[in-house]
């Protein structure tokens, strides 16, 4: 459209910036969310970098500004444990994802984030899924980015699986993931922590997957006009759709809920036939 009407970028945006701040605002921050999402270990430079690829032009004080409002700045990574400070510099944990051949619910668990924008705010989007049966377990929908949101999500999952020693957690290097009070309460239910390395989230590509299909097939087509909108709608879809309805075709085309159902009746019987031959 600029090169069309002979018009330069940084122009155009000056001049929307003076005529709708309020909506030149929620599109900057929609390009920083998304780039700061996209790739979770980028600093507010980076970011800066990756959204004048999409012609915005923008200084790199308000990008920071923006990140440190919406709690996007990067964690830095350090070699050895660290305890809690003002500076939230926190223990990082080992993959240990990688290692593990699933065979039933509640040895891995998957946990990720994801911004939900509505008219005229953003909130985000906690979730936790069984990573055998790809069944979301826990989520929480709010307006901070911090550790309250991803606890809510943990606290349902706790709720819901009742999961014993020997379960494997595994997140990003975030903030959210790796504070104090996270941790504590992964080792209080017997839990292991595991975290992606950085730059790759392919490490937790099941939860990125469901992310993409949450997305598409859901936050895509609606329009939230406020928190509680959209934490119903994305609940309903959550819970009835992905969990009941939705065909998975690693899970021989059967919902999440349906394959675990069908997976403890067969384990069922056959420890009840293990039984009668004893």
């Amino acid at each position: 459209m600029c090169e069309l009407a002979q018009v330069s970028r940084a122009s155009f945006y000056r001049s929307w910036e003076e005529q709708e701040p309020d909506a030149a605002e929620m599109a900057l921050r929609d390009a920083i969310q998304k780039a700061a999402v996209g790739h979770r270990c980028y600093g507010y430079r980076r970011v800066k970098v990756e959204i004048e690829k999409a012609g915005l032009v923008v200084g790199v004080k308000k990008v920071r500004r923006i990140m440190r409002e919406d709690n996007l700045l990067a964690v830095r990574r350090r070699k050895f444990v660290i305890t809690t400070d003002s500076d939230h510099h926190f223990r990082v944990f080992p993959n240990l994802a990688q290692y593990l051949e699933l065979s039933d619910i509640n040895q891995l668990w998957v946990a990720d984030l994801t911004y939900i924008r509505l008219v005229s705010e953003f909130v985000y989007l906690a979730v936790i899924l069984d990573a055998w049966s790809r069944k979301v377990i826990g989520w929480a929908v709010g307006k901070t980015l911090d550790h309250r949101l991803t606890l809510a999500a943990l606290e349902k999952a706790i709720g819901a699986r009742q999961p014993g020693a020997g379960l494997v957690h595994h997140s990003d290097r975030g903030s959210q993931y790796a504070c104090a009070e996270y941790v504590q309460r992964l080792e209080q239910v017997g839990a292991t922590l595991s975290m992606s390395q950085p730059a790759s989230p392919w490490q937790n590509g099941k939860c990125e997957s469901f992310i993409k299909t949450l997305k598409a097939e859901e936050v895509s087509l609606r329009q939230y006009q406020n928190l509680e909108q959209a934490r119903q709608s994305i609940g309903h879809f959550l819970e009835e759709v992905y969990n009941q309805r939705r065909l998975h075709s690693a899970l021989g085309y059967l919902p999440p809920a349906q394959f675990e159902r069908e997976w403890n009746e067969q384990n069922n019987k056959e420890a009840a036939a293990r039984q009668f031959l004893l």
